[in-house]
């Protein structure tokens, strides 16, 4: 399953992030380009991802030990640069929020966007030594921390919170919940944060239980997805109910309910961005029985998730 902010869009190279000279190289190519970051906000110009030369950047130019190598574009560099500045630097071109740029550019770019924002945002907040307290230094072409003080040395690497996510289905309908500060028609998935010391399918069957009070009789793999927002990996499941009666036992949701492909087709609810692993997790499920598909029978809203509980939300 496809899905937004995935895919073969960069290789990543990581032999060359322990390669100092092949770094330094690729940091000098006529070739390379730089993916400016301001305030979490990601640059695009013209209907793209905002790929700069080091000229265009000018004295905004950090030090290749401040830069994040993300890899190689159609053999072209690529490095994730943050911008410091008061006010966003117009004169670069238009920076915007990921949310507000993935409908802007192509899906590849989409990808880029946010691989390059997470890396700098990474950065930003792991300025410090999580141990002692040290500066961290940049090390391995941006993907390693390490801390200044020789006495602590700890190194630090990016860290994504494994999230997973499911369309429970039963009786030709599937489950889907709305948060209290949801528009009354939006309903999503199911989802929720994996904790220490539990598996994928564990955590699948504790979070429907605890939201929802159904039981499942088996869940399996769907796909996965980047979700930067900020740090998310969501990892996708379709799930078969044992139980069908609704109890919502944490307070998480305040509406949950069983819809058919009918009440889909018929706009009843208001489904998910479609750059979401929520989407393609109910269109697999809409999709699997023949006839006109999900994409063409149903409007997206424009909803724009808080910042709340849960990873989908995010």
């Amino acid at each position: 399953m496809e899905t937004c902010f995935s895919g073969g869009y960069i290789d990543r190279a990581t032999q060359l992030r322990r390669d100092a000279a092949g770094l330094a190289a690729a940091w000098h190519s006529p070739a390379m380009r730089l993916l400016p970051v301001w305030e979490a906000q990601c640059l695009i110009r013209d209907g793209a991802a905002g790929r700069l030369t080091a000229a265009e950047l000018g004295a905004r130019l950090p030090a290749l030990e401040q830069a994040v190598f993300l890899g190689l574009e159609a053999g072209a560099p690529r490095f994730a640069v943050q911008v410091e500045s008061r006010e966003a630097p117009a004169d670069l071109g238009h920076f915007g929020g990921l949310r507000d740029l993935i409908s802007l550019v192509s899906g590849c770019d989409a990808a880029l966007l946010a691989y390059a924002r997470a890396m700098v945002n990474w950065h930003r907040q792991h300025r410090h030594c999580g141990a002692c307290g040290a500066p961290n230094r940049p090390a391995d072409g941006g993907f390693v921390l390490a801390c200044s003080s020789a006495s602590c040395a700890r190194r630090a690497f990016p860290r994504l919170d494994p999230a997973i996510i499911v369309l429970v289905h039963h009786d030709r309908h599937c489950l889907l919940g709305r948060q209290a500060s949801w528009p009354a028609q939006r309903f999503s998935t199911i989802a929720g944060f994996v904790e220490p010391g539990e598996a994928l399918e564990d955590a699948v069957r504790r979070e429907v239980a605890e939201e929802t009070g159904i039981g499942l009789a088996h869940c399996h793999y769907m796909g996965s997805q980047p979700w930067p927002f900020p740090a998310s990996l969501m990892i996708g499941f379709h799930a078969a109910a044992a139980t069908a009666d609704i109890t919502l036992n944490d307070g998480e949701l305040a509406e949950a309910r069983w819809f058919s492909r009918a009440d889909l087709a018929a706009g009843e609810v208001v489904l998910p961005p479609r750059a979401s692993i929520a989407w393609r997790l109910v269109e697999a499920w809409y999709d699997a029985v023949p006839g006109p598909g999900l994409a063409t029978l149903h409007r997206e809203g424009a909803f724009l998730r808080p910042a709340g509980a849960t990873p989908e939300q995010r």
